[in-house]
């Protein structure tokens, strides 16, 4: 445990974070007034805080070990795109739900062991092996579906996205859930301190008796399955799938880790400080959608900001 302890970054990221989050409100407050904080722009946060979220989870665990996962969202998309397939084929039939849902669980896992395998038996970086399968994968939801967008979701799947549970909406808390129980994972068992050493230094983690091959596959699956879940709520937002969802997202994942503390090269970050992240960035991304600035704009702003700040973090090294 004290290994671990000098692994894991203090709270002086998570204060800082926190002062962060405080300010960003503060200055919308005085630009925008009462518009920032009505329930309407709370509830858009709210639902959009989630997808993202899930994929953000995913891209940090994998980039703990020191690797990346760009293919979660043309993952994604292929689990969304083979449970639509059969929602729609079968509508209103039960059984076919559960095979629906069972169907997208084993494609994520394919594509986990996929990339896992690649990176960890065959020795291809990380960046390369998901770049390869990203390209794959996005073509095959092309090729098989022409491009169609797949719509028409029992109610069941709506629900995640329209329900709410104590004024709180159902695919927040489901978030939340997801969140504590990575974090649970993380920093209470033994694949997650496996992880953390292995992102730190894989060779001497290797040498202490750690199977880091089963390591870096659990790790792919767990980003795979975390985009089967934000694969489900962007399901349930849009009531459809389609192979091009989300590609706006892989920026912002990648930018939500490293904001969120999560080392590029490995073994430091925080799931708390990945959800402040999330927050933060929702804010800002709300502000300036009320004050009229353009959606290019601000994905150009948050190429700047990831640039600017994995350059601080690396001239701090």
């Amino acid at each position: 445990m004290t290994t671990l302890n000098r692994l894991l970054p203090g709270d002086r990221i998570i204060r800082l974070q926190l002062l962060i989050t405080v300010a960003v409100a503060v200055l919308f407050s005085f630009t925008l007034g009462g518009s920032f904080y009505s329930i309407g722009n709370f509830q858009s946060i709210a639902s959009q805080l989630p997808i993202l979220g899930m994929l953000a989870l995913g891209m940090g665990i994998t980039m703990l070990t020191g690797g990346i996962n760009l293919s979660i969202i043309a993952g994604a998309n292929a689990c969304s795109l083979v449970m639509a397939a059969i929602l729609v084929a079968h509508p209103n039939q039960p059984q076919y739900f559960a095979l629906a849902m069972l169907a997208g669980l084993a494609v994520a896992v394919v594509i986990g062991v996929l990339n896992g395998a690649l990176i960890a038996y065959i020795g291809v970086s990380p960046i390369l092996a998901t770049l390869g399968t990203m390209t794959l994968i996005a073509g095959l939801n092309i090729l098989l579906t022409n491009g169609a967008v797949l719509s028409g979701f029992p109610a069941a799947i709506q629900y995640l996205s329209n329900g709410s549970l104590l004024g709180i909406p159902v695919a927040l808390l489901l978030f939340l859930l997801v969140a504590l129980l990575l974090w649970v994972l993380l920093e209470h068992t033994t694949l997650g301190r496996s992880l953390y050493l292995m992102g730190s230094n894989e060779q001497a983690t290797r040498f202490s008796g750690v199977n880091t091959h089963r390591v870096t596959i659990a790790v792919y699956v767990l980003s795979a399955l975390l985009g089967w879940g934000a694969a489900l709520l962007m399901m349930s937002k849009f009531n459809s799938a389609k192979a091009g969802y989300g590609d706006a997202y892989l920026l912002v994942t990648i930018l939500a880790s490293v904001l969120g503390g999560v080392n590029p090269d490995g073994g430091f970050g925080r799931v708390i400080g990945l959800v402040l992240a999330l927050i933060v960035l929702q804010m800002l991304e709300s502000g300036l959608n009320l004050m009229g600035v353009s959606s290019y704009l601000t994905m150009a702003l948050w190429g700047c900001v990831l640039i600017l700040f994995i350059a601080l973090q690396n001239r701090k090294s």
